[in-house]
C-alpha cells in the first residue's frame, strides 16, 4: 500500500515555514512533519487558536503539501531528563537556571502539543520523553538495587497524565526509540510500555537508523511492536 512521504522540518528550523514548504514541494515530498520550534508550529498558539492551525494548513496547501504528524522532541526531552545547563536552550529564557520550572514548562508544552495536534487535524505526535535513568546505563559505580525501577516509576508518573491529555484529544504519542530516552532498545521499549500500563496513546516512532549502530535487531522490533508503531522515520545509514 502506498504511503505519503513527508519530511521532518526540525532540521530546517532556521528557515521560515514558507521557505521549507517551497523547497520540499520542489523536491517532491507529499507533506511535512512539522517541528514544534522555530516558526514552523507553535504548540501554545495551536492549542488555543483554531485560526492559527488553519493558517498553517493553508500555507501547506498553497504548496500542494499536507501534514499527518507533528514532532516536539525538544520539550519532550525536558519532561523526564535530569535538567542541567544543556537543557535550558530548549525552554523559554525565564526557565534558565531553574530545573523545576523547566520541567513544569515542558509538561505543559507536551499537553498543549496534544491539543494543538487535534486542532491541526493530525493524529500523531512524535517526540522524545527524556530519561531519568540514562546516566545509569553502563554505569560505574554499579546501579543500586531499585534505581532503575524508580526511574521507570518516575517516567510513568510524569507521562501518564500527559498521555491522558493525548487520549482526551484522540491523538497518539510516538516515542522515537533512541539513546538517551526511556526506551532505547527492545527491552527498554517493553519496560516503558509496561510502566505506563499499556496506555493506548503511547507507542513508537520507528527509526531503525539508530538501531544498527547499537546492535539492536531492527526487524525484531517491528515484529514485537507492530501494533504500537504509530509513525516511521527513514534516513540513509551505513554499517
Amino acid at each position: 500500500m502506498a504511503r505519503p512521504v513527508t519530511i521532518f522540518t526540525g532540521q530546517w528550523a532556521d528557515l521560515s515555514l514558507e521557505e521549507v514548504c517551497k523547497l520540499m514541494a520542489d523536491i517532491g515530498y507529499d507533506g511535512l512533519e512539522l517541528g514544534c520550534w522555530g516558526d514552523h508550529f507553535d504548540v501554545d498558539e495551536g492549542a488555543k487558536s483554531q485560526a492559527y492551525c488553519d493558517d498553517k494548513l493553508a500555507m501547506l496547501e498553497q504548496y500542494g503539501l499536507k501534514t499527518w504528524a507533528i514532532s516536539n522532541h525538544l520539550a519532550g526531552q525536558l519532561v523526564c531528563d535530569i535538567i542541567d545547563e544543556r537543557h535550558y536552550g530548549f525552554a523559554p529564557p525565564a526557565c534558565a537556571g531553574d530545573p523545576a520550572a523547566t520541567k513544569a514548562w515542558a509538561i505543559q508544552a507536551m499537553k498543549n502539543t496534544a491539543k494543538a495536534a487535534a486542532n491541526l487535524g493530525v493524529k500523531t505526535v512524535c517526540g522524545f520523553t527524556g530519561s531519568p535513568i540514562w546516566h545509569l546505563i553502563y554505569s560505574f559505580p554499579p546501579c543500586l538495587p531499585g534505581q532503575l525501577d524508580a526511574g521507570y516509576k518516575e517516567f510513568a508518573e510524569t507521562w501518564k497524565p500527559i498521555l491522558d491529555v493525548f487520549g482526551e484529544n484522540d491523538v497518539k504519542f510516538a516515542l522515537e526509540v533512541h539513546p538517551t530516552e526511556i526506551a532505547f532498545d527492545i527491552a527498554s521499549a517493553e519496560r516503558a510500555l509496561a510502566a505506563v500500563d499499556g496506555h493506548p496513546c503511547f507507542g513508537f516512532n520507528y527509526d531503525p537508523s539508530h538501531f544498527g549502530y547499537q546492535g539492536v535487531d531492527y526487524v525484531k522490533f517491528i515484529r514485537m511492536f507492530a501494533d504500537r508503531i504509530f509513525h516511521v522515520h527513514m534516513k540513509d545509514a551505513w554499517w
